[in-house]
């Protein structure tokens, strides 16, 4: 195997390396300009549990955040390790979307620039004129009401229902959140999201109506999405996160610390 596509030797210890890519998502949100100054949060549940998460405590910019410094946050909000503070929204989102989710075992939610400026729209919707957007087909929730603060768990499981069983929702004059069962498949999710977000936005910016891909090619194009799942027995979302780990591991290698 060529030494640069080398797959990052992960930790023994579920919880240490779950604690490392999770510092990784921060990081690579922050080097592709998905956060919004210190607010908003990337959750992930604990191995072996199903009451409580990881999370960044309040006040870290996403640039500096470290494997050793998540907070791990019970459900009923009290920090069970860990120093540091828990924002309002990061509980009253993050835990009715851990909880209701079948998807929702990494939850992101990000004000990312272009995926936030379409869900200003009258119209937000994700259209299938790109090729990156077929990868979101019948996997997209919306929720035009936007509600103000998330201040109490009530409107954040009004967000989970929003979302039921898909991996996105746009929320209305908001931005979005992202969910997967790995973190890998989430980012990858949150990556491409914005990707297809940008081309929308800057396809509509010139004016000229979009040139929407017909039906039949949309659903032949996701089932070889589907069959081109895997490369070389590796999943591609497992292959894209080890590559954006080692551009890490060059320039910001303290993450894993």
């Amino acid at each position: 195997m060529n030494a640069s596509l080398k797959p990052v030797q992960p930790s023994a210890d579920p919880e240490q390396r779950a604690r490392v890519d999770l510092a990784a998502c921060y990081r690579l949100a922050d080097r592709f300009g998905l956060n919004e100054g210190i607010d908003n949060h990337l959750t992930l549940l604990v191995p072996g549990y199903s009451d409580r998460f990881f999370l960044a405590p309040f006040g870290m910019h996403w640039s500096e955040i470290r494997a050793s410094d998540f907070l791990i946050v019970g459900f009923d909000g009290k920090v069970l390790s860990g120093q540091g503070v828990v924002e309002d929204t990061a509980l009253y989102i993050h835990q009715p979307v851990h909880r209701l989710s079948p998807q929702g075992r990494c939850v992101l939610h990000t004000h990312m620039p272009y995926a936030t400026a379409l869900g200003m729209l009258q119209n937000p919707r994700l259209e299938m004129a790109v090729q990156s957007a077929l990868g979101f087909y019948d996997d997209v929730a919306y929720d035009p009401k936007y509600n103000g603060l998330a201040f109490d768990l009530h409107e954040g499981e009004r967000l989970a229902a929003a979302l039921g069983a898909k991996s996105v929702l746009m929320m209305g004059n908001h931005g979005v959140l992202v969910v997967g069962k790995t973190i890998p498949i989430a980012f990858e999710r949150l990556y491409f999201l914005e990707r297809a977000a940008q081309a929308q936005i800057l396809a509509l910016s010139t004016g000229r109506p979009l040139q929407l891909i017909p039906d039949p090619v949309i659903l032949r194009t996701v089932a070889q999405f589907g069959a081109g799942a895997t490369v070389g027995g590796r999943d591609r979302a497992e292959l894209h996160f080890d590559a954006l780990k080692r551009v890490l591991d060059r320039a910001q290698s303290d993450y894993a610390s």
